[in-house]
């Protein structure tokens, strides 16, 4: 294929869908590495200081859509200090600069501001698309941004975000020949919102499909919406508080009965068990639910509504459904391809087991249930990880707590997950030996996480002296960096640690409690 021209070449190389295939194949020659770097449009970033932003800009010139991952995943658990980084500004400013073509963009577990928002509005004229997931530093004023500037937007889903309310008017910032959108998202938004400007706002837009409510909007707001919007196929409904002996109810009841394409519904923040029956006319249409915001309902209502889809493929709830409404799932819903289970306590929910994602040959099966605040050590064996290391060979991300008996634990996993991306522990009896045990396998690796284990900043020490391909780095929130470095020596344990690939090299936005060796 080399003696082809590049036409031809490109052309072959559009049917390449996975980044990992494209990547392989740029390596080729210069003439295949220059066709993908002029004609990749989707580049996926796993690590916001694996490489310079400027550097990605640079050879990928002509990209479309760019995701980019900051903290790690524990910083979900509140594992990761909330000044520890991954700043959303050198990306917008590289694309700027590099890449004003730019349509899309998703940024998860980042620092972003409301300049950074006008900036991404501002200087992308065909903007259509912003994803932001578990982010932080933003306020709706950012919002307003993205609704006065991105006038042919299509979508805008704000997930798990925190968010700072300067007032509800951002939704009236979209103006009048705004009809584009087809996905809007802001159920993590706490304050009110204009529900006038956002029923406006949906009558415009023919091509909505997916919409998710806050909390703040009413029953009666809610079911004008879905007038308005019909042909929704995911559904966020919000707080869906309402008395079941009123009008209201029972007008919403015959507004389901015609959204006839709704596939997904979430939300049911502050629902009670009783209002359940205002769904039940689009319960067997349904193929994904998520009812892990939904604490008050609970009982033989809960496991009824789940029942009632019996074309299930996706499940999502918490745990008060008990090993009977398990039961009772498995039986009803024959196609279920996926099922989470969230802890119903919020003090345990740092301490799930385990965490499996991305098993290509086997159902994706997420299961977080601790029965206490409590979680001691021994709850997976060593055995455990011999019989994952053994079978999981599609295993590319396992997130552990409170598991394993000794180091071998960790080094079953290492050895025998050849697929293995993300490994992330916490609280486990894993230290230097599997630490240092095969420390070429973690350039095939995309991060390596360890808190609270028996790891010694010796070990940490001889991972950076052996792999300097590699960022090595010791998170201590109760030291300064200089103490910490001068006063300990190489049997010391640290608190946590994060080893990651890059090709970019040191990070220079690193606090004083971040030592990176």
């Amino acid at each position: 294929m080399t003696y082809f021209p590049e036409e031809v070449v490109e052309h072959i190389v559009d049917f390449l869908g996975s980044h990992r295939d494209r990547n392989a194949m740029s390596t080729v020659c210069k003439a295949w590495y220059q066709v993908e770097r002029l004609s990749r449009r989707n580049v996926f970033v796993g690590n916001c200081y694996a490489i310079r932003p400027e550097r990605v800009m640079a050879r990928f010139p002509w990209m479309k859509s760019l995701s980019v991952k900051g903290k790690p995943h524990f910083a979900d658990f509140n594992l990761v200090p909330y000044d520890w980084g991954g700043f959303a500004q050198p990306w917008i400013e590289a694309a700027a600069r590099g890449c004003p073509g730019l349509e899309e963009l998703r940024l998860k577990r980042m620092v972003v501001t409301d300049d950074d928002l006008e900036l991404l509005a501002r200087s992308f004229p065909n903007f259509k698309s912003l994803v932001l997931v578990s982010c932080e530093g933003f306020s709706t004023d950012g919002l307003a941004a993205i609704a006065t500037y991105c006038r042919g937007l299509r979508e805008l889903d704000l997930q798990e975000n925190e968010v700072e309310d300067h007032g509800h008017q951002w939704l009236s910032c979209f103006p009048d020949s705004c009809t584009s959108l087809i996905s809007l998202n802001f159920a993590c938004l706490k304050g009110e919102v204009n529900a006038n400007a956002l029923e406006r706002l949906v009558a415009r837009c023919p091509d909505l499909r997916s919409l998710k409510l806050n909390r703040a909007i009413s029953v009666e707001s809610l079911n004008r919406i879905l007038t308005r919007a019909p042909h929704l196929v995911d559904l966020g409904t919000g707080s869906m508080m309402l008395n079941h002996h009123t009008e209201a109810y029972h007008r919403l009841i015959n507004t389901f009965l015609k959204c006839k394409s709704l596939r997904s519904l979430s939300g049911f923040c502050d629902a009670s068990s009783c209002c359940l029956q205002a769904v039940y006319p689009v319960c067997m249409n349904l193929t994904a639910l998520n009812l892990s915001y939904a604490p008050a309902i609970q009982g033989d209502d809960l496991i009824k509504l789940i029942c009632l889809c019996f074309k299930l493929q996706k499940l999502w709830v918490l745990d008060c459904i008990g090993d009977k409404g398990l039961a009772a799932v498995a039986s009803a819903c024959k196609d279920l391809q996926e099922l989470r289970v969230f802890p119903s306590d919020i003090y345990g929910a740092g301490t799930a087991a385990v965490t499996e994602e991305e098993l290509p040959t086997f159902h994706a099966v997420q299961i977080m249930h601790p029965r206490s605040r409590e979680a001691r050590p021994g709850l997976l064996t060593d055995k455990v990880f011999l019989y994952i290391g053994m079978h999981a060979e599609h295993l590319e991300m396992l997130s552990i707590a409170f598991a394993g008996d000794s180091d071998k634990g960790m080094v079953y996993v290492l050895n025998g997950c050849k697929n293995l991306r993300k490994l992330e522990i916490r609280d486990c009896p894993f230290g230097d030996d599997a630490l240092l045990k095969d420390v070429t396998k973690y350039e095939t690796m995309r991060s390596l996480w360890m808190s609270s284990c028996d790891v010694t900043l010796g070990g940490c020490r001889a991972l950076a002296a052996k792999m300097p391909s590699l960022n090595v780095e010791i998170i201590n929130e109760s030291d300064e960096a200089n103490e910490f470095q001068e006063n300990f020596g190489d049997l010391h344990k640290v608190e946590k640690l994060y080893v990651y690939r890059t090709v970019g090299g040191g990070r220079t936005d690193a606090p004083d409690f971040v030592w990176i060796l």
